[in-house]
């Protein structure tokens, strides 16, 4: 396919221009219909909400707030009454509006003024929920109330719909996000057009799949969150993904393969690999459809929607765009490099190297410090609260948090979270007196019944994010209504809220258990070991502690939100670690895999644990973190999206990608594994036999066929000063890793392996004192003479 794709290159690359552009003109035509469906069935909020809705079909729509101050004088002032009562009467008769109840009407109406006379306010109902209601209706009742101010007469909007319109600036953090990773991308390749590639990649699958997400939106419920989600992962991942293959494609280059075959191999290796992890991300994202929650189905659809294209992008556009640069992948001193010294060696050297030295000889300090770092940073995981941002969380530039801070100035901090009690029969009398009486009340309002419904209005004296409103929920439904002896239901978006948290908070445990059960055996089955998958799946719940830990300590403490411009601090979204959890697993397994597939790889050739614990780490530590750091920046980028769920989301997988790749993966890991030895390649017999198996890397070469005779390799194994080394063991693979022959050294360091037919041929010579030698050694149909030298401590990476 890669090689398809590399020849017919133009084919390929009008296809996908195609594609992008035939979805994005449907999604433009169809529009969006986004909806945030966050009630749950056999909930006490739900039951309420049914109640309301078959009672007061009018009024079941979402409720929004006018609301208007005076710098002088009172709101009663006839020059106030004429500006706000003509623009409420025109919103009334509004197609869509069910009733917009005022100060000025009457004597109920009174209490809608504030005690000083300052603040008054006037609400809108409208006749469907905040996700159903047409944005041109919002966008007229938004316009028509701000026509009636004026100098000292201030006048703000708030509720759900009132947000839905207050769109963040499109496309202002993915722009930062990919202007970031392209920084990054040229720092590593030094080249402006490999830089591009990764970029062009990200860009056509994020896009194709943000346009398919809003095309699904009108067939299914999709909450508005998953666009912007979608485009943060999928550019996360696409270019990631582009990034290792164009890395393994370059480096092909640099061997002095031909672009094309380079290009192959790169997909057949690199490529392979990213399918698996593709894969594993679409899985771990499907995790959260345990938990049974229709909010997150929609998330589901559009991440996993996005991954899936991004996936594709970097398998068959990517090796189409290889086909168009050809050498010029290289930078142009790469290519002077390459012309005038030929092929180079592939050799782990630098900083790489020396760590990964480091981490050998001194893996009990790394890993005790790695741990006291992720415990620190774990450690506010014990205050987190899980609830819902509202508008008093919003920017404090936006009209939603101008109306929320007024009415929680004029008629108190409950004000901006009604709890309603829903009573079916009965006399209500009881309910309300009980009500009234309860601490926490601040005023406890009964409407007109209808159809034997009555609604009782309660509004709490703390604001709907406390724990005190939390605790009155569970007050008046524990022991208020029981002992009024009523049929009733407390309801309310500050109750939805509380109810979405609870669900979430008593299904998280089996989603947790779910994906980390899931990643433990794909780990099993991927490297045949135990104690590998046991490692990972300890090492993502530290990561996913520390993650939340920086979370709560931003958004539930408020360290930092003010410098980030991020708005107020509050509980954290229950939907949160549901996603982050998600998406956290996916991404550590791309790193886990990347890393110790290496480790595994040199393990199977040498059964030195310590060489292929060095050489793993020293060859993928750059590229595992070159990656990690560009997904951060794209993370971070979405601080700017001005959706505080978004933000929040962004900044929560920042800071998991970056102590996962940064301290877990290029740390804590590879001195983990050093600590265990042989034993983390452990697996019983019997289970040996019983398990499928799943090949990451491309299925591997049959031995060549014999077109000459059977011949042998054989020379001797010598250290530094000449002398020999008995009973080195020297094996003879394949170039994809099967093991032909192997051998141990006699006593004057001699040796001899046999060799099925001329051809190209990995010889590995270990010793335990010494370090390793792995070299590719060409035979024809004579025998072959071949002295390995070994040097005390060397890491000679071989790819």
């Amino acid at each position: 396919m890669a090689r398809w794709c590399y020849r017919h290159r133009l084919v390929v690359l009008l296809l996908w221009v195609g594609a992008l552009f035939g979805l994005g003109a449907s999604a433009s035509t169809a529009g969006s219909d986004y909806a945030n469906v966050f009630s749950l069935p056999d909930t006490d909020s739900k039951s309420a909400y049914d109640l309301m809705e078959k009672a007061f079909p009018a009024r079941a729509g979402d409720t929004d707030t006018v609301v208007w101050k005076v710098d002088e004088g009172s709101v009663r002032d006839a020059d106030v009454r004429s500006r706000i009562q003509p623009a409420l009467e025109k919103i009334a008769k509004m197609k869509g509006v069910g009733d917009v109840s005022g100060p000025y009407s009457g004597p109920q109406g009174a209490a809608q003024i504030s005690r000083d006379g300052r603040i008054a306010y006037a609400q809108i109902t409208f006749t469907q929920r905040a996700n159903e209601i047409p944005k041109e209706l919002v966008e007229d009742v938004v316009d028509t109330a701000r026509d009636a101010r004026r100098d000292g007469l201030q006048v703000e909007l708030g509720g759900q719909a009132i947000q839905r319109v207050q769109e963040p600036p499109q496309g202002l953090a993915e722009m930062v996000g990919l202007a970031a990773a392209a920084i990054v991308l040229f720092l590593a390749f030094g080249s402006l057009f490999a830089m591009l590639l990764p970029i062009a990649v990200a860009v056509f699958g994020v896009g194709m799949g943000m346009f398919g997400t809003q095309l699904l939106s009108h067939t299914t419920d999709i909450p508005d969150l998953a666009p912007l989600l979608s485009s943060l992962i999928g550019l996360g991942v696409g270019i990631d993904y582009a990034l290792f293959i164009v890395t393994r494609h370059r480096r092909g280059i640099l061997k002095g393969m031909d672009p094309e075959q380079s290009a192959v191999t790169a997909l057949n290796t690199s490529g392979r690999a990213v399918l698996f992890a593709g894969g594993t991300v679409c899985i771990a994202l499907a995790g959260m459809l345990v938990t049974n929650l229709r909010f997150l189905d929609g998330v589901v659809i559009g991440t996993s929607l996005t991954v899936v294209l991004s996936v594709l992008a970097a398998v068959t556009l990517l090796p189409a765009l290889l086909g168009f640069l050809g050498p010029r992948v290289l930078s142009r001193r790469q290519r002077r490099r390459l012309a005038a010294e030929g092929p180079e060696q592939e050799r782990a050297s630098g900083l790489a190297a020396r760590w990964s030295g480091t981490v050998q000889k001194r893996p009990r300090t790394i890993a005790a410090l790695a741990l006291v770092v992720m415990a620190v940073l774990a450690l506010p995981v014990l205050s987190l609260r899980l609830g819902a941002t509202d508008q008093g969380n919003d920017d404090a530039s936006t009209t939603t948090r101008k109306a929320y801070d007024l009415l929680a100035e004029g008629f108190g901090p409950g004000f901006n979270g009604p709890l309603q009690v829903v009573s079916e029969g009965g006399d209500a009398t009881a309910l309300v007196k009980g009500i009234q009486a309860t601490e926490g009340v601040a005023r406890a309002v009964p409407l007109p019944p209808a159809q034997g419904v009555t609604v009782i209005q309660v509004i709490p004296t703390t604001s709907p994010q406390s724990k005190e409103t939390d605790d009155l929920i569970d007050t008046l439904r524990g022991e208020v209504i029981p002992r009024a002896g009523a049929e009733a239901h407390v309801g309310g978006v500050t109750a939805v809220s509380k109810d979405f948290a609870s669900v979430t908070g008593d299904r998280l445990p089996y989603f947790i258990a779910t994906i980390i059960g899931l990643g433990f055996l794909l780990l099993l089955v991927a490297f045949r070991s135990l104690v590998v998958p046991l490692t990972a799946a300890v090492m993502n719940l530290i990561a996913a502690a520390a993650s939340f830990g920086v979370l709560v300590a931003v958004f539930q403490w408020g360290w930092g939100l003010d410098l980030l411009g991020l708005g107020k601090e509050g509980p954290i979204n229950a939907f949160l670690p549901v996603i982050m959890l998600s998406l956290l697993f996916g991404l550590s397994m791309d790193y886990q895999v990347f890393l110790v597939s290496r480790m595994h790889e040199e393990w199977v050739h040498t059964r030195d644990n310590a060489r292929a614990v060095r050489v793993g780490l020293a060859e993928t530590s750059r590229v595992i973190n070159s990656a990690a750091l560009i997904m951060v920046c794209v993370f971070l980028a979405f601080v700017l999206s001005g959706d505080s769920g978004a933000a929040m989301a962004g900044v929560g997988l920042a800071a998991a990608v970056a102590l996962d790749a940064f301290l877990l993966r290029t740390a804590l890991v590879p001195a983990a594994m050093h600590l265990l030895g042989a034993s983390n390649w452990w697996l019983p017999a019997w289970l040996e036999k019983r398990l499928p198996h799943l090949a990451v890397e491309p299925a591997e070469e049959a031995a060549p066929v014999a077109d000459g005779p059977s011949s042998v390799v054989h020379g001797f194994v010598r250290d530094a000063t000449g002398a020999p080394v008995d009973g080195a063991s020297v094996t003879l693979l394949t170039t994809g890793g099967r093991r032909l022959d192997r051998v141990r050294s006699l006593a004057d360091g001699s040796y001899i392996v046999s060799v099925p037919a001329p051809g190209t041929y990995l010889l590995a010579a270990t010793a335990s004192s010494y370090g390793a030698r792995a070299r590719h050694v060409t035979v024809g149909e004579g025998p072959l003479v071949y002295d390995v030298e070994l040097v005390e401590g060397e890491v000679d990476a071989v790819n």
